[in-house]
């Protein structure tokens, strides 16, 4: 069977059966003598290609100052930062330094001085940065720093944010209680409610058992080495009265001190272990009384009509031929079935581009910015080519447009940071980013886990605690690694998954009960085929996530009594 992939990167060598480059020598010689071929004609349409892909870009602005009066006096306002196209910015009168997906010092000049007047919104934009990295690596010190100070403030997003470098041990120590807790307050959850003290309870028994593991290894080691302390000294007793063979004796006696050194040192390392254990909060019991009929796991009761889910826009993005690269067979076929289920199982008010150049995909991402509002929900699904490039101090992922030439040429490559921050900047509640291709460079942090229980299922106060936060979500077909274009009966596998999943579901689904759904048709499917591919779900870090998620429901709730 011939089995062919979405994914395009400069590390992979051309193969006819696997598309990991699409780049023959014979496409990179092109791609590298086309530009000297160009017509006066083709060399202006192409610059003006350049010249709108980067009025679109988003960038960190600085507006004017509002000039107003008190009385008599007038007096301006101090120049306000926000996130907006260059085109905007321009047009406000506002200043920006060229979009430079490498570098955010300029970035860091734009937000810090709001940050450091107490701005919760700028400091947890500084604190991103410093996240990202100033152009070489990451500061997670600096981020924790500046997001402490948001999250003091009450920024669901700081708070959030605050959890995930605890989740994962950047810039501070891991620690998954403390992880669920700055989450707990980002949900505005209290520390007795029975969601919140279930997860807890879990957190906690788990880093118990840890620790309590860890402990008696310790003191196992501890007791084994105190016996072969108490050998050597008697063996040392032995020699010093049967010889006078210094030499032997003082080789002993430096065994007998390393013996001591290792001990002691073990030693202190159980008492920090036992340390940390007795820190440990006692379990929790939650109270029932006013939520036993909301238990973690139960299949939601909860009546659509009751609670204000928004309106549902989806942007369905398939890019099948490609100008420069090669063809793929199935994006075609899973946008449209995709958009069809979206609009007539759920509701959502559907654009699908085909075969979009990167002008084209990136209006799309503009435009709804403008038309999005803070009650919206937006699912955006690409199927194409993606890439990723790595140097040595930075990586980034793309998406590729139907123009795209071959690596090493990424002038019609779509940044992951271009939608990132349009995704930052629309005003949209919800967003959830479908992606059948590599999507790359994004941090990985799902705490939507944590609160679900075993079934996977959302419960009444799931829905009813998430559905106020802002959400920026991805779910990947797999990762950072080529992923099939078809396999799936006229669809990717990962499509034809995702499709019978949208279709089967007949309750309100969240992202993590989708991902877990489709992940496990993926996973059988794979191994069928012998090629490794595992969806992710994620959380999109620098694009306004507040611990939210994604409600799929089907138009069906909205007249069930």
């Amino acid at each position: 069977m011939k089995t062919l992939s979405r994914f395009v990167t400069q590390q992979f060598p051309a193969h006819k059966a696997l598309k990991t480059a699409g780049t023959s020598l014979a496409l990179l010689a092109l791609g590298a003598c086309t530009t000297g071929n160009m017509d006066t004609g083709q060399i202006e349409k192409s610059q003006k290609s350049k010249n709108r892909a980067a009025e679109l870009q988003v960038v960190d602005c600085l507006l004017p100052g509002q000039v107003r009066r008190l009385g008599t006096s007038t007096y301006v306002t101090p120049r306000r930062p926000i996130l907006t196209t260059a085109a905007d910015c321009s047009l406000r009168g506002g200043e920006y330094v060229a979009y430079d997906r490498a570098d955010y010092k300029s970035a860091l000049k734009v937000w810090l001085p709001s940050a450091e007047q107490g701005d919760a919104k700028a400091q947890v934009n500084v604190g991103e940065i410093f996240e990202k990295g100033l152009g070489d690596k990451p500061n997670y010190k600096m981020a924790f720093f500046w997001y402490k100070k948001a999250a003091e403030q009450g920024s669901s997003r700081a708070q959030f944010n605050l959890g995930t470098l605890y989740e994962q041990g950047l810039g501070v120590e891991k620690n998954g209680i403390l992880a669920l807790n700055w989450y707990r307050q980002a949900l505005s959850v209290s520390e007795d409610d029975l969601m919140f003290s279930s997860a807890a309870n879990e957190q906690q028994a788990s880093l118990r058992n840890s620790l309590e593991k860890e402990l008696g290894k310790k003191g196992r080691q501890i007791t084994l080495l105190k016996k072969q302390l108490s050998s050597l000294q008697k063996e040392l007793q032995v020699l010093k009265s049967k010889t006078s063979n210094t030499k032997d004796a003082r080789a002993i006696d430096k065994d007998i001190d390393a013996l001591k050194l290792f001990i002691a040192e073990l030693d202190t390392a159980r008492r920090s272990t036992q340390s940390k254990l007795s820190q440990i909060p006692k379990l929790r019991t939650p109270h029932s009384s006013a939520q036993a009929s909301h238990t973690l796991g139960q299949a939601s009761q909860i009546k659509v009509k009751d609670l204000n889910f928004g309106k549902y826009y989806a942007l369905i993005i398939g890019n099948q031929q490609y100008a420069n690269i090669d063809d793929l067979d199935t994006p075609r076929n899973d946008a449209e079935e995709i958009a069809s289920i979206l609009k007539n199982k759920y509701g959502f008010e559907v654009q699908v581009i085909l075969d979009s150049d990167n002008i084209t995909l990136m209006e799309a991402f503009n435009n709804y910015s403008k038309t999005l509002t803070d009650e919206d929900n937006l699912l955006v699904y690409y199927a194409g080519h993606g890439s990723r490039i790595k140097s040595s101090d930075h990586e980034a992922g793309y998406w590729l447009p139907t123009n795209a030439e071959a690596p090493p040429r990424d002038t019609y490559w779509v940044s992951n940071e271009f939608i990132t921050r349009h995704l930052s900047r629309a005003k949209a509640k919800r967003v959830l980013v479908i992606a059948d291709s590599c999507y790359a460079g994004l941090l990985s942090s799902a705490p939507g886990y944590l609160l679900l229980g075993e079934s996977g299922k959302a419960s009444d106060d799931y829905i009813r605690y998430k559905l106020d936060k802002r959400s920026r979500l991805l779910l990947s077909s797999g990762g950072d690694f080529p992923v099939l274009d078809n396999g799936g009966d006229k669809h990717s596998i990962f499509a034809n998954a995702l499709i019978k999943v949208l279709k089967n579901n007949q309750r309100i689904m969240t992202g993590p009960e989708l991902f877990t759904q489709v992940r496990k048709e993926v996973l059988v499917k794979a191994k069928d085929l012998k090629f490794p591919q595992e969806p992710e779900y994620k959380s999109i870090k620098g694009a306004g996530h507040e611990v939210g998620d994604m409600f799929l429901v089907p138009k069906s709730l909205d007249t069930a009594s």
